[in-house]
């Protein structure tokens, strides 16, 4: 890893920085969300970048922003950004989800211009989208960036020394007012003057009406502000509602719809629109015994109600408004708290454990669906403590349930000195065999647990919500922590939460397309009416207090330290840097990043491209695979398939192509099987591997000379380098011997890289290494070949290589040193200077501190 081509101190100071961030706020979102059409006119949100006034420019500047869409909302239409221009002419960003196509449009005045486009809706609702606007008043055009796309729009008639107004969603400013603003959420607003960064609006606030601008302490003003930071540590309380009988609740993940079941109405909650209705029973009343609870069942898609004395399930009927079977009166219960899960395995409802008359208990109860018969289970393995007040999740199949904590003890009689427990207990529906798992080390104030789990099968986590049940006037927090391991966290704020045992309920659940945690407290009245709070939490939740077990915390800071070095290292060798590209108006250019602000690197003339192992038709490669820039598949004919390759395909032929030409080797059907079917059971997985395999076999015949094999026990791609060309395998057979470089072979990377970073349009995490390993051997390819002999009299040859290093690293100090040598070498005295200047500007804006060196000493 070329690790010491980079000022150390900036190592230095970004790992101080990620440390310090860790202990409170790792992996936390920030940003300004903006309240629409799900609000009345004067509660949505406008952002005014300066208040009472107005910003003045002399000449070229510019204005980048992150944006992404809130999710779940009726209506996506309004002004993204108005910018006023002396008072006398708005340049709107404009969003209108009704139109066919090009949603985004910029209008000037009162005309549309020509700059339009689309964002992909899955980047545009799950990811942090940068544009950029550009303002070139020497040549009266404004230049949009959107990802890897520019537009331009000529003949704008831009003025010298023009004052703006920036505004963002409603705006109340003069005769430019509007009402109308998409649900969106803006972060790190930054304005740029002559390429210089003069303005920085993070939006990293937790709460108040102010947008602090970290530059020149130009704050902006906020109304009705939604601060993402606030949303992802603190719980928005959604409403209160009170209702009728010993209400229960129950949750439908796929639809994000909250069902609490009243003794005469089922009312219902959308999380995602926030949309609430209440449905009167058909059919008379139901009788809600103490005890009973509710669940939704997501593999037939009903909504039950059972109470486990009568050993009764009654199913909801959506379309007449009545349930099926009918419960008698009981005045008490033998079973209040238990956990329960429905499994599709054996199409049952599980219920475990529970509390009555003075005795803790573990039961484990199984209802079959189909058979409609009620039973008691013989549980194996692991002695299952008798409890109540614990939380249990399960997989997505039901497969497989997770029991966490508790209060019990051994003998089950509450006469018998009670306690907490902290075990993880996992109990598999095939086997019906509990196994513990590990305890956690609870040191500080004891706790109970919210009736569910929440689990990410993925990351191998759960969330639970806890509280101390000592107390009435208790408080409810987010916990998460490992499935094998004993160490968790304590996460965001807290919930109010009045526990009066038997008399409360609190559970979790999670919403994965509105991507937000709810929690739900219940509290029964004596005149039999149930008060029933509703609170949403964004994800990844935020702000933590560790409490890890003693193995853990011994290793704690070694992996914040080891994990914040190798970020910092990484995201210094990713950061990339393009070439400019001429533009014309109307056209639509593939760029990866704006316009850059300074000329640092200047543009390369390649000369003697390799392509010796490129076969062309037409224009075409023939049997050829790309993978340095966008992918592509080109077959026998020429003809690009790529557009075949399906999401999932295309990552099952990445992994094996690039497994195959990097270790030689290829995959294993459990590697695959991990990574590509990880929610699968073992035979889900193996059918999904199996029709996927059969597919790309299919794509890959379209490719002479190449082909998919399994004889070596390993998912391999077998290819004749002779009769089919992959930039990956000439890169690496060119990086492998330093020794063996020549002009050539050099020039020879460079027409590879140049097509772009590689897979610059795709992300995979287990994708990241590859990426690094390219970037560093890149890096030091050209390095080691600028510092051998080979060329140390041609300083016309290092100024090229200096600009291919630029391409990666735009503030790579020994590429600017070596180029500025070497421009003064020819005498280039003033193109020297420039080059020195453009680097110490770029160093400025990515650090955010001067360069250090004088341009004279760098040439000494």
């Amino acid at each position: 890893m070329r690790l010491f081509c980079y000022p150390f101190k900036t190592i230095i100071y970004s790992l101080f920085l990620f440390v310090i961030i860790s202990q409170d706020s790792y992996g936390q979102s920030y940003g300004l969300g903006f309240s629409s059409y799900g609000a009345v006119q004067d509660k949505r949100t406008a952002l005014d970048l300066s208040p009472g006034k107005t910003m003045c420019f002399k000449g070229d500047f510019q204005i980048s922003f992150e944006m992404s869409f809130l999710p779940n909302n009726p209506t996506y239409f309004g002004y993204v950004l108005r910018i006023i221009e002396n008072d006398q002419r708005n340049i709107d960003l404009v969003y209108n989800a009704q139109v066919a196509k090009n949603h985004f449009n910029m209008i000037i005045g009162e005309k549309l211009s020509n700059i339009s486009f689309d964002i992909d809706s899955n980047k545009l609702f799950n990811q942090w989208n940068k544009l950029v606007i550009k303002f070139d008043v020497d040549h009266s055009r404004i230049i949009f960036y959107s990802g890897h796309s520019s537009f331009i729009q000529n003949g704008v008639h831009l003025k010298r020394n023009a004052c703006y107004k920036i505004l963002f969603g409603v705006n109340n400013y003069d005769k430019f007012q509007t009402t109308d603003t998409p649900p969106m959420k803006v972060r790190d607003i930054r304005l740029a003057e002559n390429g210089k960064l003069k303005y920085n609006w993070p939006l990293n606030e937790k709460n108040g009406n102010i947008a602090h601008e970290v530059i020149e302490q130009n704050d902006g003003a906020v109304v009705n502000p939604l601060w993402i930071t606030a949303m992802h540590h603190d719980w928005q309380f959604v409403k209160n509602i009170t209702v009728n009988g010993t209400a229960s609740i129950a949750f439908n993940a796929q639809k994000g719809v909250l069902y609490i079941v009243g003794n005469d109405s089922l009312y219902s909650y959308s999380v995602g629109n926030l949309q609430w209705h209440n449905a009167l029973y058909q059919g008379g009343k139901l009788v809600l015994n103490t005890g009973n609870q509710s669940i939704y069942n997501p593999f037939d898609k009903n909504l039950y109600n059972f109470y486990t004395d009568q050993k009764i399930l009654s199913k909801y009927n959506f379309n007449t408004h009545g349930w099926d079977k009918k419960f008698a009166f009981s005045p008490e219960t033998n079973y209040w708290h238990v956990n329960k899960f429905f499994s599709n395995v054996d199409t049952s409802l599980y219920v475990l454990g529970g509390y009555g008359h003075l005795v803790y208990k573990n039961n484990v109860q199984q209802f079959h669906l189909n058979s409609h018969k009620w039973q008691s289970i013989n549980s194996k393995g692991d002695f299952f403590m008798p409890r109540y007040l614990s939380a249990l999740g399960t997989t997505v199949q039901g497969d497989t349930a997770y029991v966490l904590g508790g209060y019990g003890n051994s003998s089950g009689q509450q006469i018998l000195n009670p306690k907490n427990m902290y075990d993880m207990m996992r109990f598999t529906v095939k086997d019906k065999r509990f196994k513990k798992l590990f305890e956690l080390k609870v040191k500080d104030e004891d706790f109970a647990f919210a009736n569910s789990l929440v689990i990410d099968e993925k990351a191998k986590m759960y969330y639970a919500l806890v509280y101390p049940q000592h107390k009435y006037n208790s408080s409810l927090q987010l916990l998460t922590g490992s499935l094998t391991k004993p160490s968790y966290t304590l996460i965001g704020g807290t919930i109010p939460y009045a526990f009066h045992d038997t008399h409360s309920f609190a559970d979790l659940y999670y919403c994965p397309t509105s991507k937000k945690f709810i929690a739900v407290t219940l509290l029964r009245s004596p005149n039999n009416q149930t008060s029933i709070n509703i609170y949403t939490l964004l994800s990844p939740p935020y702000g933590t207090v560790s409490h890890i077990s003693i193995i853990e915390s011994k290793r704690y800071w070694y992996y914040i330290i080891g994990t914040a070095l190798a970020l910092a290292v990484f995201a210094i060798l990713l950061y990339k840097k393009r070439r400019k590209k001429p533009v014309k108006q109307s056209e639509v250019l593939p760029v990866e990043q704006p316009e850059p602000v300074n000329t640092v690197q200047q543009p390369v003339e390649l000369q003697d491209t390799n392509t010796e192992h490129a076969v062309f038709n037409n224009g075409h490669f023939k049997n050829s695979i790309l993978l340095f820039g966008d992918l592509q598949v080109f077959d026998a004919e020429g003809t690009e398939i790529t557009k075949y390759f399906t999401p999932l395909i295309k990552e099952l032929f990445l992994m094996i192509l690039l497994y195959s030409i990097r270790w030689g080797r290829g995959l294993s059907s459990e590697k695959l099987n991990e990574i590509l079917w990880y929610d699968k059971s073992a035979k889900s997985a193996r059918n999904n591997r199996s029709v996927n395999i059969a597919k790309l076999k299919n794509l890959l015949d379209k490719m002479t000379h190449c082909h998919l094999s399994k004889e070596t026990g390993y998912w391999k791609i077998d290819i004749d380098y002779n009769n089919i060309y992959v930039d990956y395998y000439t890169y690496l057979n060119i990086v492998k011997d330093k020794k063996e470089l020549d002009v050539k072979r050099v020039k020879d990377l460079s027409a590879i890289t140049q097509r772009g970073n590689f897979l610059s349009n795709i992300e995979y995490e287990w994708l990241d290494t590859f990426k690094s390993e390219i970037s560093n051997e890149v890096i030091d390819t050209y390095m080691h070949f600028a510092q051998s002999d080979k060329i140390a009299h041609d300083p016309e040859l290092l100024i090229e290589l200096a600009n291919f290093i630029f391409y990666f690293d735009p503030v790579n100090e020994e590429a600017m040193v070596m180029k500025c040598k070497a421009l003064s070498g020819l005498g280039k005295h003033s193109l020297a200077k420039h080059a020195f200047e453009a680097f110490t500007k770029e160093y400025k804006i990515i650090y955010g501190e001067e360069f250090k060196k004088a341009f004279h000493a760098i040439l000494e």
